[in-house]
């Protein structure tokens, strides 16, 4: 099928949708969480932030080639099929569907949950109160989505805006609050450059772990890709929006990091996350408001990949894929949803939501054994916290905020291979780019096994079994 959208997007509107969908709200948990990785080390929180989104660059660069290329279509399963064909495509969009998109989702729903309830005081995001609410954005979520599609685009465009302001403000007065505040405990000596001149001790493994950590918050890259249609000069100016998109998201992210690290010691901002430094910059009043457009600007990013979610089962159906295709890629009249698809979606979301709870944030699937009784299971599966001197196991636990984008890059790499058979291109597009792709890819590959060790073993068998589940439903087409 031809193209017919018209081509109305220039460079400049290109640069900024790739802003506006790649900057989310995986900037204002994973900047804590980075912080507790490295221990406290903001040099080496920093160079993550920077390996990280290199990768990203390399990754949408080579993807914005095959936009360039494959003009009919959009999205990674697109590319996939195009270039890798219908069976390793039907592979990629069984696990998008199954794992990835709703494990994302399910998060993202955890933080807007987390986020609204610290406006109020409650800084626990592991309670029941927490997960009932982090249940009730899913569905709420879902049914803007299914029942008023308009006003789901409007959230979205209205969360793009808003997102914006607390990483700017932050960014902005927080370094200069940061250079200015004194240190309580370096009275001669700024809170910024305290925070800066205390490096902690780290290693490779906390490095590795702070790059899949900012996986999370770069994640969007992928969907950016799919502005080629409507962009005017795509072959030249798609490569340059995603190239300069990407790099000032990267420059906006480590300048938050570094605002933030303005804010506080980093002992609390270890222990609180950003909402004390806002507080301390901004003062109470203006620091709420401010952790509300938070709130509200994760449940904008919630309300985008809710949008995903509720299609992805009817992609493969269109197909004649998946489980009951005809069921699934039914559309209903009055609002143009496919409800069928809907309801699966927010099935799934609601299982991986649960997971994410019971596997990161709760005992039910993470015990803690004392050191001197461990025996050689513990002490191989377990990690040492030399503070209490015990080991802690997350029996068959792992990490669904990562592991699935990683794994999504492990599936990049036969798409970034194929393209070095493309004689056509140029040999910068053909040869340097796609091998520089791949080596990324592998190096978040075994960033995550270096830094989640045996919790990739058993994300890997959950995720065999949905792909063995999946092949039943693959339909050779005739």
């Amino acid at each position: 099928m031809e193209n017919k959208l018209n081509k109305r997007y220039g460079l400049i509107t290109a640069i900024s949708m790739v802003v506006g969908i790649v900057i989310g709200s995986g900037i204002f948990f994973k900047a804590q969480n980075i912080l507790n990785i490295t221990n406290g080390n903001m040099p080496l929180g920093i160079l993550a932030w920077v390996i990280g989104g290199m990768i990203m660059v390399i990754c949408s660069y080579c993807f914005s080639i095959l936009a360039s290329k494959f003009t009919k279509v959009n999205g990674v399963v697109d590319y996939a099929e195009a270039t890798c064909g219908n069976k390793y495509a039907y592979y990629i969009g069984w696990f998008m569907t199954v794992i990835y998109t709703p494990c994302i989702t399910s998060v993202l729903a955890w933080v807007s949950a987390r986020y609204t309830l610290v406006i109020f005081g409650l800084k626990d995001p592991t309670t029941g109160l927490c997960l009932a609410l982090s249940g009730l954005y899913l569905i709420i979520s879902y049914t803007i989505n299914s029942l008023a599609p308009v006003i789901a685009g409007k959230i979205q465009v209205s969360s793009t805006i808003l997102k914006l302001i607390p990483i700017a403000l932050m960014a902005v007065v927080g370094t200069i609050y940061g250079l200015i505040a004194r240190s309580s405990d370096a009275a001669s000596a700024s809170i910024l450059v305290s925070n800066f001149s205390t490096i902690k001790n780290s290693n490779l493994s906390a490095l590795f772990g702070a790059v899949v950590a900012t996986a999370f918050a770069y994640e969007g890259w992928i969907l950016a890709t799919t502005i080629n249609s409507e962009l005017k000069d795509e072959k030249k100016n798609l490569p340059k929006a995603l190239v300069i998109g990407s790099i000032i998201v990267i420059v906006a992210y480590i300048a938050y990091y570094i605002g933030v690290a303005g804010g506080a010691s980093v002992d609390s901002l270890m222990a609180d996350g950003a909402t004390i430094a806002f507080k301390n910059v901004f003062g109470t009043v203006a620091g709420t408001i401010l952790n509300i457009l938070i709130a509200i600007s994760c449940l904008g990013t919630l309300n985008g990949l809710m949008l995903s979610c509720i299609r992805n089962p009817y992609s493969l159906a269109v197909r004649n894929q998946g489980i009951k295709p005809s069921v699934f890629k039914q559309i209903d009249s009055e609002t143009n949803i496919p409800n069928n698809s809907g309801i699966i979606g927010l099935l799934l979301c609601a299982i991986w939501l649960f997971y994410f709870f019971a596997a990161n944030l709760d005992t039910v699937m993470i015990g803690n054994y004392s050191a001197e009784s461990a025996n050689w299971l513990i002490k191989l599966l377990g990690t040492l916290n030399a503070e209490t001197n015990s080991y802690q196991v997350g029996w068959f636990a792992f990490d669904s905020s990562e592991l699935p984008i990683v794994a999504l890059y492990a599936m990049y790499i036969p798409i970034f291979a194929k393209m070095i058979t493309f004689k056509e291109l140029h040999i910068v597009k053909r040869i340097v780019m796609p091998i520089l792709a791949i080596i990324a890819s592998l190096f978040m590959v075994i960033a995550a096994i270096y830094s989640h060790k045996w919790a990739v073993l058993y994300f890997l068998i959950v995720t065999l079994i949905v792909m063995l589940i999946g092949k039943k439903f693959y339909r050779v087409e005739k």
